[in-house]
């Protein structure tokens, strides 16, 4: 039998805004932009190989 099935159900939303809440809390200089520019990066469409195509990106 496999580990995953012992695993709780998790909602996936209280679950995603513990995450972003705690990784804000670990960003100490600039906390907020720091966190804006990680939420652009992860959002993307295609992979960004500099931080200046964020600026073109919708």
């Amino acid at each position: 039998m496999s580990l995953l099935h012992h695993h709780a159900p998790v909602e996936p939303l209280p679950e995603l805004s513990r995450f972003r809440a705690q990784f804000h809390a670990c960003l100490t200089t600039r906390a907020d932009a720091l966190f804006e520019v990680c939420e652009a990066l992860v959002s993307t469409p295609t992979p960004v190989r500099h931080l200046a195509q964020l600026s073109l990106e919708p």
